[in-house]
């Protein structure tokens, strides 16, 4: 985002926890499975590109379960190479198996497909990395990037989520939802934004409708004082937006004058995606 984005947006990258379970609770074997995955999505998704080691106890800690649960749910994703251990602190990452669940969703993601090409392009003309995000209702994914060339630079890692209003591919995505929504979004806190009141979130759905009329979103140095981030939407047939190009960077290469210039290519990159994938956007 943005810097969002990551490393301009993975500082903004979602702390929501999940809504864990325990076994213990359900009435009948239904729901007792279902309190099973359930949390076992929440032990995967406790591990982010933040904090991609963690121990049983911090899972534990997270998500609200004991630690014995954790633990077996652990060993069992271990078996599966799901996640697999540190060979140093012993604590838990995500494994490689975790590519193979996802491999047959990203070959089959359009958009990625036909955007890689249009990023590389974008990265060889900025000198800064592109990304791919899309929008899963209340986060912006990272499905795609192409790191810059640059030995410091940020990036937006795989399957990394942002959730701060901020970061710039949330406000691509935020501009084409309805306000009363943007509204329940930011006041439920699934959206985060510093300082809400009434008044912010007034000046937040006028920064929205600015960004659409100019092309572009901008984080500069908003989630992060070391980051900047500039992200422009991509829109399918129907004009709807199904995905948005990010370009993080770190602050002291981006300054006011040079920000417009690089929402600018942001965008041209946005609009080459859109035309390969015969999309339009909306008058």
């Amino acid at each position: 985002m943005t810097p969002a984005e990551p490393r301009a947006e993975s500082r903004a990258e979602s702390r929501a926890e999940p809504r864990a379970t325990t076994s213990d609770t359900p009435a009948n074997g239904d729901s007792k499975g279902a309190s099973v995955l359930e949390n076992a999505i929440a032990v995967l998704r406790s591990f982010t590109a933040e904090e991609p080691l963690l121990g049983v106890t911090e899972i534990a800690g997270r998500i609200g379960l004991h630690k014995s649960t954790v633990s077996r749910i652990l060993a069992t994703f271990e078996q599966e190479h799901l996640v697999e251990r540190d060979p140093e602190s012993r604590r838990f990452r995500l494994g490689l198996g975790m590519i193979a669940l996802a491999g047959p969703l990203l070959a089959e993601l359009e958009e990625r497909r036909v955007a890689y090409p249009v990023l590389r392009e974008l990265s060889e003309r900025t000198g800064e990395t592109s990304a791919l995000m899309v929008w899963n209702g209340n986060e912006s994914m990272c499905v795609e990037q192409i790191a810059s060339r640059h030995q410091v630079k940020h990036l937006a890692p795989l399957g990394a989520r942002y959730n701060e209003a901020l970061s710039s591919s949330v406000q691509v995505f935020l501009a084409a939802e309805d306000a009363d929504r943007v509204r329940m979004l930011l006041r439920s806190g699934s959206i985060t934004l510093p300082g809400l009141d009434e008044e912010a979130l007034e000046a937040y759905l006028l920064r929205l409708q600015e960004s659409v009329e100019r092309g572009w979103s901008f984080n500069f140095g908003e989630t992060s004082i070391e980051e900047v981030g500039v992200a422009s939407p991509v829109f399918d047939h129907r004009g709807d937006i199904v995905a948005s190009v990010l370009i993080p960077a770190p602050k002291f290469r981006v300054s006011q004058d040079t920000l417009a210039s690089l929402g600018e290519a942001c965008q041209d990159a946005a609009r080459k995606i859109t035309t390969r994938l015969g999309g339009r956007a909306p008058h």
